[in-house]
């Protein structure tokens, strides 16, 4: 009897087994594409057809996240793109494969055995596994549902990574979206609801979610048609601004270069490549989200289309056009080029990614992420500087939303290059606003003792630009040799002063590229520095309660003020990289542009003078009669992040947000690596800066500074700690030249003998030397004190590609 009903339980499986896939059942929801695949509701399954035709025939796989945490430090956002791969689908017994083959290292040539050998050389890797649970008309059937239902995206280890806490996946709490799942001819998106259970750890994540041992996202899965074969590939040149994309080819011949690398651009053809203006075959299409609220809007739809400037001065008319996402649209469906308005517990930074195709280069699906909160930033700071605005009204808010918008404009324009193939231009600034590619800083200017807004922002695209979309996308007249068609590009440019610095010379603390800066203006920043402490010191002083409307607390006017009192803050980082700083292209062989040149003496001079203006208390100090505006903070309103810290408690700290702006400027100007190059440039010509100069300067404007306004005096005294500390790291420091060392301990010896006795209170003169004193007896305990953080002033979190 038990053999039987366990033959018929057995018999019954296979049976309900096979009815599973048979397209009548009404139990499954079929979807046509790409791939077919079935959906079974009520077992939470999801079946996968792949025709036998198309085994190892490669597609793309992407995935993404179709809704996120909402934090920039942890940085999952909505809309984030994961990692693209090229695959295939391969039978092995009764189970197929999801392969990954290894494209980094290829053989093209015609030789089949050299680009077998070479495939055998490299692992490739195995994504997925599933065992054939049937055929259906020539389909082989396979379980997809433990492949969609996985942390593909990594938000577990995100988590972790960021000190949030150790979770896992939890699948009774995770089910395929059906409503976000879908196919089409030419691609098959898949969306899953993913609830990760752990034990939270900081307030990341906690302030972000409802209830932090549960964190329930989405990931989407996209299965793609790759492009044929008719996309072009053009060469990257290091001075053309566009990314690279790159691979090593065994089949090269010896003398030439193994790593071949090519620009990353959309596919883009003329209709007639006979006329001069022509439509493309293809334009370029990017769709707005829907859910942006006016009149950002607008202001996005303005500032991206600026782009198509670009494309008509390479000869296309239309190539580049920007719409609303309708309705119906998936923002993650591959066949839409997408600007996202995300949203976030606090501002964060926005970028722009895309999925390429790994063998070509070829940016398939542009996709721009804008944080919503930016905005209010750029409208803070219009707030800050304008003198009484809500004097008269409360409504008196259209001059800050201008300025808010026309940021919000560039900024759209910006993230939208980034996916149209091309980096960040951070020396564009230096010759006027050349490129959307660069972080603008807003330019205003002091008239009548108010503050100018009208040349904040520039409109347009830049020239820089031009050049970008020339040499990616231009097209060149049959016969014509590119390679002499791009150079005649880039060499125009050179001829027209432009240049092309970015990231890698621009964002570390101790760089030393004299033009590459980030959020600062100018051809000569050092100049420019005396602007903005202009601004800032008018701005400061016309700065009242009318700053805010009636009914807000003065823990508001506190808010305001922040990015007011660090107004000069990108400014300053520019001038410390004059200090110790360099002049240099990407330069290749022939080209004239200059290739590498010592900052002239006279500029880093300059800069250093300039510099120690911002270590001087009358410059820096918050004046005594606004000390009054800001009490002890509101109920209701505690400090954030973007608050200005201190020491004396509940009490607004004057003397520690001076220390904070003095401690910005030495991190910049006394940083280990400046410190040994002006060592090394000292050494090859005497008439150079030197460090033993800046150190004495620093040390004669700050500690020999006397100020007899008590007030001034006790701030220049928090300053001049500061400096201390910063002699004593570099003294210290175990990674710079000897001579660095060196200097710096003969200075802290200096000021022991000395004492400095005119310019310091006994009583602080006596601290400092204890400091010092201390510091020679147990060297191995030195730690540099911390001056209190410096508010956020860029977008929070690290995630930037922008």
């Amino acid at each position: 009897m038990r053999h039987f009903i366990f033959i018929f339980i057995s018999v019954f499986f296979v049976q309900s087994s096979g009815a599973q896939f048979d397209e009548t059942n009404m139990g499954h929801t079929k979807f046509e594409g790409l791939f077919n695949f079935y959906h079974d509701e009520g077992n939470g399954k999801t079946f996968l057809a792949v025709d036998t035709l198309k085994l190892e025939k490669e597609f793309l796989y992407a995935y993404s996240l179709s809704s996120g945490i909402g934090s920039n430090d942890i940085g999952l956002d909505r809309g984030q793109l994961g990692n693209e791969q090229v695959v295939y689908f391969k039978k092995a017994g009764n189970k197929l494969f999801l392969v990954q083959p290894n494209l980094k290292f290829r053989a093209l040539t015609d030789n089949v055995l050299e680009r077998k050998s070479v495939r055998q050389a490299f692992a490739k890797s195995i994504l997925f596994g599933a065992k054939i649970e049937g055929e259906i008309n020539g389909s082989y059937i396979i379980d997809l549902t433990d492949f969609l239902m996985r942390d593909a995206h990594g938000v577990s280890q995100r988590l972790k990574s960021r000190g949030q806490g150790t979770y896992k996946l939890d699948k009774s709490k995770s089910a395929v979206d059906i409503d976000r799942t879908k196919a089409f001819p030419k691609n098959v998106e898949f969306d899953v609801m993913l609830t990760f259970e752990g034990e939270p750890k900081d307030d990341w994540i906690k302030s972000v979610t409802p209830n932090p041992s549960l964190v329930t996202v989405a990931q989407h899965h996209s299965f793609i048609e790759l492009p044929d074969d008719g996309y072009e590939k053009r060469e990257f040149d290091p001075r053309c601004g566009s990314y690279p994309f790159s691979y090593y080819d065994y089949a090269t011949p010896i003398q030439e270069p193994i790593l071949k690398r090519f620009v990353t651009r959309h596919r883009l053809q003329k209709k007639d490549p006979s006329l001069k203006v022509s439509e493309a075959i293809d334009p370029i299409i990017y769709y707005l989200d829907n859910g942006t609220p006016e009149p950002v809007r607008s202001a996005l739809l303005e500032g991206g289309r600026w782009w198509n400037q670009a494309f008509e001065a390479i000869g296309y008319k239309d190539a580049f056009q920007l719409k609303i996402l309708p309705d119906d649209a998936d923002p993650l469906d591959v066949r839409y080029n997408v600007i996202q308005w995300v949203h976030r517990s606090t501002r964060g930074w926005s970028y722009g990614s895309s999925i390429t195709d790994p063998r070509t280069g070829e940016i398939i699906k542009g996709h721009v992420s804008l944080g919503s909160l930016r905005i209010r930033q750029d409208f803070l700071i219009a707030q800050a500087l304008m003198n009484k605005p809500f004097a008269e009204r409360d409504d008196n808010y259209k001059p800050m939303l201008e300025l808010a918008l026309a940021r919000i404009r560039q900024l759209s324009a910006h993230e939208i290059g980034h996916t149209l193939g091309f980096a960040h231009n951070f020396a564009a600034s230096t010759n006027g606003r050349t490129s959307v590619m660069d972080y603008p800083h807003p330019q205003f200017s002091v008239k009548k003792k108010e503050i100018d807004f009208s040349n904040a922002y520039a409109t347009g695209i830049g020239e820089w630009d031009k050049v970008t979309v020339a040499y990616s996308y231009m097209d060149f007249p049959e016969g014509t040799d590119e390679k002499q068609g791009l150079d005649q590009i880039l060499e125009k440019a050179r001829e027209e002063g432009l240049r092309f610095i970015t990231d890698q010379d621009a964002r570390p603390a101790g760089s030393s590229h004299i033009l590459a800066h980030l959020w600062d203006n100018g051809t000569n920043a050092s100049e420019e520095l005396d602007k903005v402490l202009e601004v800032r010191k008018t701005a400061i002083s016309n700065f009242s309660l009318d700053n805010i409307r009636s009914g807000e607390p003065n823990t508001v006017l506190e808010d305001v003020f922040v990015p007011l009192y660090f107004f000069h803050r990108y400014q300053t980082e520019a001038v410390a990289k004059m200090v110790g700083g360099m002049e240099y292209n990407y330069a290749v062989k022939g080209d004239g542009q200059t290739t590498l040149e010592i900052a002239n003496s006279a500029i880093q001079r300059q800069a250093l003078t300039g510099l120690v203006k911002t270590l001087n208390a009358s410059v820096i100090a918050i004046p005594k009669e606004k000390l009054t505006l800001f009490p002890p903070r509101a109920f209701g309103y505690p400090r954030t992040r973007e608050s200005i810290k201190g020491k004396t408690g509940v009490s607004f700290d004057p003397l520690s947000a001076a220390e904070t702006a003095a401690d910005m400027t030495l991190g910049f100007l006394l940083h280990p690596e400046r410190a040994s190059r002006l060592i090394q440039q000292k050494a090859l010509d005497p008439k150079n800066l030197g460090l033993e100069e800046v150190l004495d300067m620093v040390i004669v404007y700050t500690l020999g500074r006397v100020h007899k306004d008590p007030y001034l005096f006790e701030v220049q005294n928090s300053i001049n700690f500061k400096v201390l500390d910063h002699l004593m790291n570099l003294a210290a420091n175990k990674y710079v030249h000897p001579g660095v060392n060196a200097l710096a301990n003969d200075k802290l010896k200096s000021i022991n003998e000395t004492n400095f006795g005119k310019a310091l209170e006994q009583i602080d003169a006596l601290e400092m030397l204890r400091r010092i004193r201390n510091f020679y007896e147990h060297p191995d305990k030195f730690k540099m004190n911390s001056a209190p953080k410096i508010p956020d002033g860029s977008p929070i979190g690290m995630d930037c590609f922008h």
